[in-house]
């Protein structure tokens, strides 16, 4: 492949393309969990702090895979790493299918957790390397895939689930994942020829020197913010199907009003990976926190069918673009060559939010019998991501975006 062509190419599409397709099917184990908790919580008898402990170890083990499958890639390729992703994660399903306790149920959601995670950082970080002057959006286009994922997976698991049951919406995804990832992932070996990566990595010192801030220090900068904001994106993300069925709506309503947020999510990363192409991955990021915040506030006011439904889009159209934000400082800031690594920790920093998060607003919920303290809860740590992007965007000019190459050839 020339390497006057790779970056923006009409390649660098249709690669993005067959990423979006892996991260919408790959990404199910985030949401199925979510879907199948009330079920599960029925079957064991256990509180609603134990039955989230499942997501929990499903997050733990995305955001461990976000980190060790990231330096994978970086040596070996995307292609690997998501063929043995997606058979590790048909494993899991088949075993959670025949789970006989709880505990057996989150342990296997672990490993879930860990094939999963190759189809969100490890992917994003493999196509930012292929795009330069539309970076922002291609990596919120491939972040989507998550969203899609989720606002998907729970409208066609949900008649198996009333039908079935929760074993048998695990036993179809331990066939549909392996069917459908493997022979996607085949079609992603190439990769970025060497002189594109001195370029782009050129590209990235400049801006990091000009920052003010060391690789070191800004990723784990980075990292702390990424918990602050999951912490908080966790409690309606999570809980939203249990709150409904608490409500007496049901958990087909539940199914639905997550579905609708996710969807509201997706447009939220487009838009914000547009915005980022202008504005810089910072100035992003503070504007998606800050409209998190006011939504999260929003659900505090929430008690009827209809205000749900229109808080939840709210929410999802507010989110959707923090945490590809993300992804876009690292790339902007950090050598190309060590894209996967540095992705990799900042998203699992942001992953290990969401599981913290979501155990403790089930762990509020046990003590106070109601969410609203566990809102308060997600706007205090929200509060506290602002408040270190506020830092870094004070103490670091993000770089402009040009419209030219990294190497100032035409991309």
């Amino acid at each position: 492949m020339s390497d006057a062509l790779v970056f923006d190419s009409r390649y660098s599409w249709l690669r993005l393309g067959i990423s979006l397709a892996i991260a919408t099917i790959g990404n199910v184990g985030m949401w199925a969990v979510v879907v199948i908790m009330p079920a599960v919580q029925a079957e064991y008898g256990v509180s609603r702090a134990d039955v989230s402990l499942p997501y929990t170890l499903t997050m733990l083990g995305f955001a461990l895979g976000n980190l060790v499958i990231g330096r994978a890639v970086d040596r070996f390729g995307i292609t690997w790493a998501l063929i043995g992703a997606a058979v590790l994660s048909g494993l899991g399903y088949a075993a959670a299918a025949a789970s006989p306790t709880l505990a057996v149920l989150s342990a296997v959601h672990f490993l879930i957790g860990l094939g999963t995670a190759a189809s969100f950082g490890p992917l994003i970080a493999d196509i930012s390397l292929w795009f330069h002057r539309r970076r922002g959006i291609a990596v919120a286009i491939a972040a989507s895939g998550n969203y899609l994922s989720g606002a998907i997976w729970p409208m066609l698991l949900a008649g198996v689930l009333a039908e079935h049951g929760w074993r048998a919406v695990c036993l179809i995804l331990s066939v549909a994942v392996v069917v459908l990832v493997v022979p996607l992932a085949a079609l992603l070996r190439p990769r970025v020829p060497d002189l594109s990566m001195a370029a782009s990595a050129a590209a990235s010192e400049r801006a990091l020197t000009g920052a003010g801030f060391s690789p070191r220090l800004l990723t784990w900068m980075l990292a702390a913010a990424g918990v602050g904001c999951c912490v908080a994106m966790a409690m309606p993300q999570v809980h939203i199907v249990a709150l409904c069925v608490d409500m007496g709506f049901g958990p087909a309503v539940g199914a639905e009003m997550l579905s609708l947020m996710l969807m509201g999510g997706v447009v939220s990363r487009l838009v914000s990976g547009m915005i980022a192409d202008r504005l810089g991955g910072v100035r992003t990021l503070l504007i998606g926190s800050v409209l998190q915040m006011l939504a999260l506030a929003l659900y505090l006011r929430a008690g009827d069918l209809v205000s749900l439904y229109l808080v939840s889009l709210v929410f999802g159209l507010a989110q959707g673009g923090i945490v590809p934000a993300y992804a876009m400082i690292v790339r902007e800031y950090m050598p190309a060559r060590e894209a996967g690594a540095r992705v990799g920790f900042v998203i699992m920093a942001t992953i290990l939010g969401m599981a913290l998060g979501g155990w403790m607003s089930g762990w509020i919920f046990d003590m106070t019998g109601s969410y609203q303290l566990a809102f308060v809860n997600g706007i205090a740590w929200n509060a506290l991501n602002i408040g270190i992007v506020l830092l870094i965007l004070w103490r670091s000019r993000p770089p402009a975006r040009p419209a030219h190459g990294p190497a100032g050839e035409a991309a």
